[in-house]
């Protein structure tokens, strides 16, 4: 027992500390220094703005396009929130959709069955995942120079291969490929047994939130997630006790390779169609998500519902602006301020984060 405290001493550099705060502290305290919950308020209270003002958001069927629309950035924000907790970032991960996509369209146009497009779709983009992390992990190179030139590279592949053209006669496989893509649940009435308020959710975001489940349960309940958590804390005290971090961080980029891999499949069949700019710009989506979700840039931190309460924020920004009418081009410099923003109240004061120090100067631990 006194072996473990002292392993937690080191890893967290006065761990044992803060688990003495965290259990004087208030479930309503530590609910309201969490930046995952505060993100949740301000989303809900945008919807119900929107909804107010805005008639045609509250639909059933708005609600349906929002949720499509922010399941694969969602997707791909569990794996980059793996990498970030590890203290490093993955710029590639819109490149390797473009890659997936063009892989496995490839093989859907030489009429290959749809499992085995999407399956050398997947190994394609893992084979990325495995590059960055070993580079990263194993020579030691900063992630962002290395995952920074497979951006690049992959990219580069998937307009080879494509010959710079677009992809979509898909063989006989073809309706298999668009149903996985286009797939909804539950459906509505008649077809289906959903009542007409309830809206017909795709297969995206089904995917999103099966994967955040997982992923919340490995955080949660697994050692591979606290040797995470204790890379991204220091990752010279997790050497010590024991943690592979060489091998732990090398399968971080892999994840987060195989997420869009994943993200790029089901867009694949949801368009019917594979093009080489696939994925271009979601890098910075996917950063800003996990960031706004509460993950820390540093390493250390971040959870799976921030991923994806991140993702559905920034979603919900852009199209409350397009039904507000204000030029998409805004869209940028509000995902900008909104990711300015999350690193603020992320960032540390005296040991605590800004909204913790914010609560505890409000309220002294005496009246929480």
């Amino acid at each position: 027992m006194q072996h473990d405290l002292i392993k937690t001493t080191e890893i967290g550099h006065a761990a044992i500390s803060d688990v003495v705060e965290n259990k004087e502290q208030t479930f309503t305290a530590r609910l309201i220094a969490s930046q995952p919950f505060w993100v949740t308020i301000a989303l809900v209270a945008l919807v119900m703005v929107m909804a107010i003002n805005e008639p045609s958001f509250g639909t059933v069927e708005n609600a349906a396009n929002v949720t499509r629309n922010f399941a694969p950035i969602g997707i791909m924000a569990m794996g980059m929130t793996v990498v970030i907790i590890t203290g490093g970032i993955d710029l590639s991960v819109g490149s390797v959709m473009g890659l997936v996509a063009i892989v496995a369209g490839l093989f859907l146009t030489w009429h290959y069955s749809w499992y085995v497009a999407f399956t050398m779709g997947m190994i394609a983009g893992i084979a990325c995942g495995m590059v960055n992390g070993f580079f990263v992990a194993y020579v030691g190179m900063p992630s962002f120079v290395v995952t920074l030139g497979m951006l690049s590279i992959a990219r580069s592949l998937a307009v080879v291969f494509s010959a710079n053209q677009m992809l979509y006669q898909f063989g006989p496989d073809a309706p298999i490929v668009r149903a996985i893509g286009q797939a909804k649940w539950p459906l509505r009435a008649p077809v289906g047994w959903a009542p007409l308020w309830m809206p017909e959710l795709s297969s995206h975001f089904w995917v999103m939130v099966g994967l955040a489940l997982i992923v919340g349960y490995v955080f949660n309940s697994k050692a591979w997630g606290r040797h995470l958590f204790a890379i991204g804390g220091n990752e010279q005290a997790a050497r010590l006790t024991g943690v592979p971090v060489d091998w732990i961080k090398f399968q971080a980029y892999v994840f987060s390779a195989f997420t869009a891999s994943l993200a790029s499949l089901l867009l694949l069949g949801y368009n019917g169609s594979a093009i080489n700019a696939m994925g271009q710009g979601y890098e910075l989506r996917v950063i800003a998500a996990t960031v706004i979700g509460g993950a820390n840039l540093m390493g250390g931190a971040g959870t799976a519902f921030g991923a994806f309460i991140g993702s559905a924020f920034l979603e919900v920004i852009r199209n409350a602006l397009l039904m507000a009418g204000i030029d998409s081009n805004w869209q940028g410099a509000f995902v900008g301020a909104f990711i300015i923003l999350a690193v603020l109240l992320g960032m540390q004061t005296g040991g605590k984060s800004i909204v913790a120090a914010i609560l505890e100067r409000l309220l002294p631990r005496k009246h929480r």
